[in-house]
């Protein structure tokens, strides 16, 4: 390896109160060692940004998975390339789904590194073909089960695991509705994902224009969001309707229990009323026996052009806080990367 390389990581500073700030985010720059024994040595190529990050930042964490602690390097799922190896199933050149973390650089003693292989696309495993995709598989289709004719509705639609939700949903022959933040984000979700409908949660009269978007009530409701979103939502429930819980992003940044009207017992009495089936998922328990079975359907929906893949890629790791802040405040369609260097 060259003797000269310098790693950059971005670290976390300080646990956010709220949205996060630049301040709570520090660029850090470091030689690199060489991998030893049984080591690999990449090189980041793209970064994945997802909500979950927020949470980890967090000195608590969500339960589900360790906190960042301060100083340490923030988590994320990279594609790399193998510059050095001293490992036997790994080459230099080769490419690999990793978790090497917001920098430039990271060894591995290879333990859930994944080589690509020829895969198309490479960033493709990090988002339609990784973890989101995944996520919205199996969340629709366990929890969810969507049939003909049902009605569908998916918040942050046009969002990395949304926009999956939809088009699987699409396949299986529901009608699907949207809810997305802004009039553009509607058009492409109806234009591009095929969508029978989307609704702009920011415009006036949100709750009205959700049930006429949906006349024959909600069979299915994808819940990312929270908020706002889910109390339009919950009226509109069919008896018998499931909701897979992924995420409550409207909450991420809560730095304290808002002062708004309590809704849990409108909640409560919706679902003991509507028989609702209301179940949350981690996608980290499902890898072991789900994964491989997802991936082979997901790429041939691709390939038969069933499924559109929409990246929305930033340049620059320095970038990363930045973009982290826009995710979160819904400013991008499809899976978010950051590129960190050239394929």
């Amino acid at each position: 390896m060259p003797a000269t390389l310098t790693n950059r990581r971005i670290t976390l500073a300080n646990h956010p109160q709220g949205l996060p700030l630049a301040a709570d985010f520090r660029l850090q720059t470091e030689a690199v060692t060489a991998p030893g024994e049984g080591q690999v040595l990449l090189r980041t190529l793209y970064l994945s940004l997802d909500p979950y990050m927020r949470n980890l930042m967090d000195k608590t964490g969500p339960g589900y998975a360790q906190p960042v602690p301060l100083g340490a390097t923030m988590v994320g799922g990279t594609i790399s390339r193998v510059v050095a190896s001293r490992h036997p199933g790994f080459h230099p050149g080769e490419l690999v789904l990793a978790n090497a973390g917001w920098q430039d650089y990271a060894l591995s003693d290879g333990s859930g590194l994944e080589a690509l292989g020829d895969m198309a696309v490479p960033s493709h495993a990090l988002g339609g073909l990784g973890m989101p995709g995944f996520t919205a598989h199996v969340g629709l289709l366990d929890i969810g089960r969507p049939r003909p004719g049902e009605t569908v509705v998916v918040a942050a639609a046009t969002g990395a695991v949304g926009s999956m939700v939809g088009q699987i949903a699409r396949l299986k022959g529901a009608r699907v509705v949207g809810v997305a933040g802004g009039e553009d984000k509607c058009r492409h979700a109806v234009q591009e994902l095929g969508f029978a409908a989307c609704v702009d949660r920011r415009g006036p009269g949100f709750a009205q224009r959700l049930a006429q978007a949906c006349p024959q009530g909600i069979d299915v409701y994808f819940e990312n969001v929270g908020g706002a979103v889910l109390d339009a939502v919950l009226p509109l429930l069919n008896v018998g309707a499931r909701v897979p819980v992924c995420g409550f992003i409207a909450h991420y940044n809560d730095a304290a229990p808002a002062l708004r009207p309590d809704h849990l017992p409108k909640l409560l009495a919706t679902v003991l009323q509507k028989r609702v089936h209301m179940q949350g998922f981690i996608i980290l328990d499902h890898y072991g026996e789900r994964f491989e079975a997802f991936r082979r359907e997901m790429a041939g929906w691709v390939a038969a052009g069933k499924v559109k893949l929409q990246e929305h890629v930033v340049d620059g790791l320095e970038n990363a806080p930045a973009a982290l802040v826009d995710m979160l405040e819904g400013h991008h369609h499809g899976k978010l990367l950051i590129r960190v260097a050239a394929l």
